[in-house]
């Protein structure tokens, strides 16, 4: 058993950290405040052939592990550039997953190397208004029509999507009246992002500015047949081959997250003197700092394991939750107790663990939120009655 980063590990954060020290805290400040997506951030890791990190070598990508992925992720976030430099990239490194598994070979040559050489930007359309989490409840209806189906509905909370050129939509396309199952009658497509038929309104946040958040509205849009992801009707299992490594992806990025708030605070408590001495010297700073550090690293051996496991072809599911709860968790009180370490500069936005803090709730939130893993682990692990 060796919990040590390879050097094949090793090198990708140090490259990645490379990239990223290119970007520093100003360009950060200046994109939460309104300078739109990152796209120079974006064209810096596609130049340094990250973005099919994931996408196998025959596509144009790196073709490496999820563990490899995370490596990534936790790296970008923790050099300062957050959840808002982590979003600019997330998808690509998960999201065309379902191409991957189950599209035909046609389609991977004309769907992935554009992604992987960020020559395209795709965003990740499931989440309906009125559906939330339940995604077989999904409104949204794909109706076929010769060689094309037809789309009519609602999508939210679709990260990206301003600047998308491709759309990975999730619709149904038989009835749920008519289906055994309600996980059945679900398609996958990847696609353009037609804005004559897709009206794109953005929502306004609180955090993460840089990565746009969106409501789709969808109306009439044509998807040739040979843009659908395997067979019709199936495309619910499909996106189940996305999720855990998404959440292995998400604890990664909160972990990075926790951990630059950390290092601030540590740094700033080592700095600030008050009555003559170092704040750092009052072990009421220090202990909640060391608190902390611990429930990271606890947090990030979990995310590795997942990570691991996803790769070696075994279940993950019980890990990348676990992984993603234990992340948000340790990654939310790490940015609070970062503010705090500060003071009332912890407010001030020059000292950017505000920006971290306000940062912090979007890996607590999605893609799952904490309830939900905790009703999963007791019903898979602990053998409980499903309760929802």
């Amino acid at each position: 058993m060796n919990f040590a980063l390879s050097s094949d590990q090793e090198a990708i954060r140090d490259s990645i950290s490379g990239i990223c020290s290119r970007f520093g805290e100003d360009y950060w400040l200046k994109h939460d405040q309104g300078a739109g997506f990152p796209n120079d951030f974006h064209a810096a890791i596609a130049a340094g052939g990250w973005l099919g990190i994931c996408i196998p070598e025959a596509y144009g990508g790196s073709g490496l592990g999820m563990t490899e992925a995370c490596v990534m992720m936790q790296a970008i976030a923790q050099s300062g550039a957050g959840m808002s430099g982590a979003s600019a990239v997330h998808l690509n490194i998960f999201g065309l997953n379902p191409v991957v598994v189950f599209g035909t070979d046609e389609q991977k040559r004309r769907m992935l190397p554009p992604i992987a050489q960020g020559e395209v930007k795709a965003c990740f359309a499931v989440t309906e208004p009125n559906t939330g989490l339940n995604t077989t409840q999904l409104k949204t209806m794909a109706v076929r029509k010769g060689d094309r189906y037809v789309v009519h509905g609602q999508k939210v909370w679709i990260s990206a999507a301003q600047n998308a050129d491709k759309l990975l939509l999730l619709a149904r396309t038989t009835p749920l009246a008519e289906v055994k199952a309600p996980t059945q009658g679900l398609s996958l497509f990847y696609t353009d992002l037609d804005r004559t038929r897709i009206a794109v309104h953005e929502i306004e946040k609180m955090g993460r500015k840089a990565v746009d958040s969106n409501e789709l509205f969808i109306d009439g849009l044509e998807i040739p047949l040979t843009d659908r992801i395997g067979e019709e009707g199936e495309g619910f299992r499909y996106i189940l081959h996305g999720l855990n490594p998404e959440r292995a992806l998400i604890a990664a990025e909160a972990c990075g997250l926790g951990f630059v708030a950390i290092e601030r605070a540590a740094a700033y408590a080592r700095e600030r003197v008050v009555f003559n001495r170092p704040i750092g010297m009052n072990q009421s700073v220090q202990h909640p700092l060391a608190k902390c550090w611990m429930q990271l690293e606890a947090a990030r051996l979990m995310t590795m394991k997942a990570a691991w496991e996803y790769d070696q072809g075994q279940d993950c599911g019980a890990s990348a939750n676990a992984a993603k709860y234990l992340a948000a968790e340790a990654g939310r009180e790490a940015c609070q107790t970062a503010v705090m370490t500060h003071g009332g500069f912890g407010y001030a936005k020059e000292f950017h663990v505000e920006r971290f803090l306000r940062e912090s709730l979007i890996p607590w939130i999605v893609p799952v939120s904490p309830n939900l893993i905790l009703c999963y682990i007791a019903e898979k692990v602990l053998g409980q009655p499903k309760s929802y």
